[in-house]
């Protein structure tokens, strides 16, 4: 126990293509409603030996890539116990398209592999954006006891696994998608959206965007996105994982029902 049972939890928030500072905003607001939880926030994998003492780690990236040494602390932090909560696009790895538009599909190269394995996944492509339906796969568990399904509009991840998993949530999807160059999805296997591998718990939803974060490509991205944001049934959930971080306990996590 640390003094005054103090949680250090490191946050890595940044990469391509999403509101970084929204997502940022929210999750440190998220992480501030417990009072022994302290917080350093990085926009990459060098926590500067932040991580070597912390307790919990929240991710939420898209195409940020751990050196190997950084693979290896990342590894570590997990094997020591360690609780990692990761989000939307920390799984991926993504290789852009030299001209956008050119119908070159986006790619995503297998360089992370180690860290993936830990996680228990890796994105290769998700289909345009547009609603689905999100099923409850385990009902007892506490991190969505009491979530009926629900819809939302978002990115629908398509994903390499590495399991086993205790998959939490999940939705279906069927077919091919252009965009990506690993879009074509036969199977009707289900995709998990939520789950638990050890001491990760990993949540897909939580896509965002603003006007300026697509200037790679335009210099005015034409509509904010929200994705699931402004979901009452991912905002519980989402306050249910940051709780399980938070305390290392998933019975506990209901209670953070109550302080809403």
């Amino acid at each position: 126990m640390k003094p005054g049972g103090r949680v250090d939890a490191v946050l890595v928030c940044g990469g391509r293509w999403h509101d970084f500072d929204f997502a940022r905003r929210e999750l440190l607001t998220a992480l501030g409603r417990h009072d022994r939880v302290k917080t350093q926030v990085f926009a990459d994998y060098d926590s500067r030996g932040a991580l070597d003492t912390a307790d919990v780690l929240v991710t939420y990236t898209c195409d940020v890539r751990p050196t190997d040494d950084q693979q290896t602390e990342l590894e570590a932090f997990v094997e020591r116990g360690g609780r990692w909560l990761a989000l939307h696009g920390t799984n991926s790895a993504i290789d852009a398209p030299a001209v956008f538009g050119s119908g070159e599909p986006f790619r995503t190269p297998r360089v992370i592999d180690r860290m993936t394995r830990v996680l228990g996944s890796q994105f290769l492509g998700h289909p345009p954006i547009t609603p689905y339906m999100v099923e409850v796969t385990d009902a007892d568990h506490p991190l969505v006891r009491g979530i009926t399904p629900f819809e939302v509009t978002d990115e629908l991840y398509c994903s390499e696994l590495h399991g086993p998993l205790d998959v939490l949530l999940h939705t279906h999807y069927t077919g091919a998608f252009d965009g990506f160059e690993e879009g074509d999805w036969p199977d009707d296997d289900p995709r998990p959206v939520l789950y638990v591998k050890g001491g990760v718990c990993y949540f897909t939803l939580g896509h965002c965007r603003g006007p300026l974060d697509m200037q790679e490509f335009v210099d005015e991205y034409p509509r904010v996105e929200r994705g699931s944001w402004d979901l009452p049934e991912y905002r519980t959930i989402l306050d249910r994982c940051i709780a399980w971080a938070a305390t290392g306990s998933f019975t506990d996590t209901e209670a953070t029902l109550a302080s809403r």
